[in-house]
């Protein structure tokens, strides 16, 4: 039932909000567990990606390497944007306003609407002239075609984001789960018929990605606009521009789109560092990049704990409950912390393996050694990225995206590209300066993020603790 004003009562409320406002580590396991399922098949996903692309040569795996910091900006608009909005549907949860609930998840439609028309007109029309300013002449056919598809698709890749995140805020992360599980088995299924079978090489990666990516927004748009079950409810006949509103979705998802965009862009300086300063070329881009994909897929499952964060933070902050949120932070840094611990462990005595699997084809195997010395000193990266990841998804679980920006382009870009040139030419480490620069930029920067976040929830207890 809703009662005047539009809130809805207790007893219509779902599953999901009376997770988010009960026991808070219960809360976040239940939340971050679904979330961390998905995020292990979309491991798998990312993967078999790799591995298939990796067939096709260095070439290839340099031409998805340059496109990948690239498509990693479209991620970081759709998460930001995904944040930002399920933040704010969070905390209005939490503050049991139901109509705010609503007019959040309508405004984040429609400004998701609007950036990716933008977006992907850009990166399609100036492509050749980006890949060139680069620095992939040699293989700039195949980044431009694997580019142009991609974001041709990003419609789909922006929508689901978003999608999932209102869906996580309002604690169903079991339907999140299911919509990006399904996707990545798609695409694991569709990469090697595109790529191999229809003989479109890199671009059939590309193919089979969007291809994907839209079944997983039919089925989003099927829960969220015609069955209508969620605890959101979606109505733009009534929608009125509320500045108010826009301004609550961009405070986190602005700094959160710009804290992701930081990482793309530190991603291209190491890029440039490797290929034209320490004369690396493309090989050298082929092992940060394949590498980076790794780590990418030993930290998903963090990236999973710190979704189930930022929705029980948001409501717990809103239910103005900040023991409960501290709770909450803690637990999610000791779980997260322990599980890289393994993975970290697990990276390092796979590593001859790994590195084999994303080298088969006669071309990468001249990539081998420097893959495999990659993977043995990113492993000290993990454990370090439980307390930055963590830490940051609190900053933006309670509406302080910007305390989450500030913490992150300390730890990526200022620390980070020091530390890469500082080891790589200053010290004379050329590639291995490169790799140690970024194990210890992550380390000291979490440490950070995780003492001002600590700091942070103090102040709250203190001050709710005088009233």
């Amino acid at each position: 039932m809703v009662d005047k004003e539009g809130n809805q009562t207790p007893e219509r409320l779902t599953k999901g909000v009376k997770t988010l406002l009960g026991d808070p580590k219960k809360a976040i396991l239940k939340l971050a567990t679904p979330m961390v399922i998905a995020m292990v098949v979309q491991t798998m996903y990312n993967l078999v990606d790799a591995l298939w692309v990796s067939g096709l040569g260095a070439d290839a795996l340099a031409a998805v390497g340059f496109v990948y910091p690239l498509f990693f900006v479209a991620m970081a608009l759709a998460t930001g944007l995904g944040i930002g909005g399920g933040s704010a549907v969070s905390r209005k949860i939490g503050a049991k306003d139901k109509k705010g609930v609503d007019n959040v998840a309508v405004h984040t439609y429609i400004m998701t609407l609007l950036i990716t028309m933008v977006l992907s007109f850009v990166m399609i029309v100036f492509a050749e002239n980006i890949f060139s300013m680069m620095g992939a002449s040699s293989i700039i056919d195949e980044a431009v075609a694997y580019n142009r598809i991609i974001f041709a698709g990003s419609i789909f890749l922006f929508f689901s984001n978003v999608s999932n995140a209102i869906l996580r805020a309002e604690g169903d992360a079991k339907r999140a789960m299911y919509a990006i599980t399904f996707g990545s088995i798609l695409n694991i299924i569709l990469d090697p018929i595109f790529i191999y079978v229809l003989k479109l090489g890199v671009a059939g990666a590309a193919w089979a990605t969007v291809i994907s990516l839209c079944v997983t927004s039919i089925i989003l748009f099927n829960w969220l606009f015609l069955k209508r079950d969620t605890y959101v409810s979606l109505r733009f006949s009534d929608f009125k521009l509320d500045k108010d509103i826009v301004k609550d979705i961009f405070k986190v998802g602005l700094p959160s789109s710009i804290q992701q965009l930081s990482m793309a862009i530190t991603m291209l300086i190491v890029n440039i560092v490797i290929v034209k300063l320490l004369l690396a070329g493309t090989d050298g881009v082929a092992v940060y990049q394949t590498g980076w994909r790794i780590v990418s897929i030993g930290i998903m499952p963090l990236l999973g704990m710190a979704t189930a964060v930022v929705s029980v933070t948001g409501a717990t902050f809103g239910a103005r409950e900040f023991k409960k949120m501290d709770a909450a932070f803690t637990y999610a840094v000791k779980i997260g912390f322990i599980v890289e611990i393994f993975i970290a462990l697990a990276t390092f005595v796979l590593a001859t393996f790994i590195a084999a699997s994303f080298t088969t084809a006669e071309s990468s195997k001249r990539i081998f050694d420097d893959l495999q010395m990659f993977l043995r000193i990113i492993c000290l990266f993990y454990p370090g990225a439980a307390l930055g990841i963590v830490s940051s998804a609190m900053f933006q679980g309670v509406g302080k995206g910007l305390n989450s920006l500030i913490a992150t382009l300390i730890r990526t870009v200022i620390l980070t590209v020091l530390f890469v040139i500082v080891f790589s030419m200053i010290f004379s480490m050329n590639l291995v300066g490169v790799w140690w620069g970024i194990v210890l930029a992550n380390l000291i920067g979490s440490v950070i993020a995780f003492i001002w976040a600590k700091n942070l929830i103090r102040n709250l207890l203190k001050g709710q603790s005088t009233l």
